[in-house]
């Protein structure tokens, strides 16, 4: 996609996690990889107002937080540039306070293997980072930590963050840590629940190296 199609998509999509109630107002935000730099949502504009204009740049190899375009960037800017920055393998970056993994993520807790689909992030445990304030460098590294050799996490009393190899990726994503969130919460009020071992999700994650569609070699 050339740029513009980028920030088209971009609104399109806060518009759908809004409508699908995986995000209320202006509270989430959603980046995306365009070449050498990151589209991301401004702050606190109403989604259903938004223009693709309005959607900030800033440049990956720049460290200072500059950004190109008339509105400023996301507060949480900073962690979607550290995880572009550092995860080549994820190009679309989505961030919610979606009902579920918030709910989780208050008792600072890690959603285990109550079900095989927790290897759609890359391991046995969806990890929650350590609190640190919004829209600070030490957030940043507390998400980076928790997402080493993973796709998402749960952000200690404040909402998720998830990862994908593109925008359509990253949004089915956030709505598959949502729903784990949500089947994990109503286990544990129901009493319980049986963690799969570890040696069924060093299965599972093998047979996810093929999960879904994989693109044909050309010719």
């Amino acid at each position: 996609m050339n740029e513009l199609d980028v920030r088209k998509k971009i609104i399109r999509l806060c518009q759908q996690m809004n409508a699908s109630g995986l995000n209320q107002g202006s509270s989430g935000n959603i980046s995306a990889r365009h070449h050498d730099a990151m589209l991301i949502t401004p702050s606190g504009i109403p989604y259903d107002r938004l223009l693709p204009e309005d959607i900030a740049r800033l440049s990956l190899d720049a460290d200072e937080g500059e950004w190109e375009g008339p509105c400023r960037p996301s507060s949480e800017w900073h962690f979607h540039h550290s995880i572009l920055r550092a995860r080549p393998d994820l190009n679309g970056i989505i961030h919610t306070h979606s009902m579920f993994a918030t709910i989780v993520s208050m008792s600072r807790d890690f959603i285990p293997a109550c079900h095989y689909m927790i290897a759609a992030f890359g391991g046995s445990t969806v990890r929650c980072a350590e609190y640190e304030t919004f829209g600070t460098p030490e957030l940043s590294a507390s998400i980076l930590l928790a997402m080493k050799d993973r796709s998402a996490c749960l952000l200690a009393n404040h909402g998720m963050v998830v990862g994908g190899r593109n925008l359509d990726n990253a949004m089915w994503a956030a709505v598959e840590l949502e729903t784990l969130a949500r089947m994990y919460y109503h286990a544990r009020l129901a009493g319980g629940m049986t963690v799969l071992p570890d040696d069924e999700m060093t299965r599972v994650l093998e047979r996810f190296k093929t999960y879904g569609q994989v693109d044909k070699p050309a010719g």
